[in-house]
């Protein structure tokens, strides 16, 4: 599923923001990215998406390397990919479900077709009943539930949720958290980045990507590996 060897991430400034990490994630994983503010997590997050390219290593997301000279294909990729962004990025003005049916729009997907993975989408994170209510009146975190709908109603091979809980207070932030690991499964591989891991005590499920200054070690099952 993921694949890194020897990668480092430099941004223009000159900022090291990861050195020399190597991953191999399998598919169908759940995965917590945690750390301190400012540690490279979000960095991390934008090298999967093909925001970012490694400036020195190899790294390949679905076996599609990640590569300046490859952004043709990318794009591609990250149809089979779903964002849940810090911001948002609903577009106000519009419905709950106008807003999961335009994550949709470059997929080719028919309309009705669209309509329906979005209604079931908005079914599975609680807000049917806010279908059609527009996002400027949604709370925050209906908003955020209207951006996973967005994100998984594609049904993609990799969710990519970055600090969901930021802006939550503790229930909500557990809520958010136990939502985003039920869509894991065979096929979907689910990553989340968080500083809060307090909030993920009880997830021993999940493999930990543990970020510090750029570097990273991995925990799995309460061991180092």
């Amino acid at each position: 599923m993921i694949k890194a060897r020897n990668v480092s991430l430099v941004y223009r400034d000159g900022t090291v923001a990861l050195q020399n990490i190597n991953l191999n994630l399998h598919q169908g994983g759940l995965f917590y990215v945690i750390g301190p503010s400012g540690s490279g997590k979000t960095s991390l997050m934008k090298l999967l998406m093909g925001m970012e390219f490694p400036a020195t290593g190899f790294l390949e997301v679905m076996g599609q390397p990640i590569h300046k000279r490859e952004t043709a294909k990318i794009r591609k990729l990250r149809r089979d990919i779903g964002p849940v962004f810090q911001e948002f990025k609903l577009i106000l003005g519009r419905t709950a479900i106008e807003n999961v049916i335009m994550g949709m729009r470059f997929l080719d997907i028919p309309l009705q077709k669209a309509r329906e993975s979005a209604k079931n989408a908005l079914v599975r994170v609680g807000l049917e009943h806010k279908a059609f209510t527009l996002v400027d009146k949604l709370s925050y975190g209906e908003a955020q539930r209207v951006a996973i709908a967005r994100a998984v109603a594609r049904k993609p091979a990799l969710i990519l949720a970055d600090e969901p809980t930021g802006n939550l207070d503790h229930d909500n932030a557990v809520k958010i958290l136990k939502l985003l690991e039920s869509f894991k499964d065979k096929s979907t591989t689910v990553m989340i980045t968080t500083h809060a891991t307090h909030l993920i005590d009880e997830c021993r499920s999940a493999t930990l990507i543990h970020v510090k200054k750029g570097e990273i070690s991995i925990e799995r099952g309460g061991e180092q590996i």
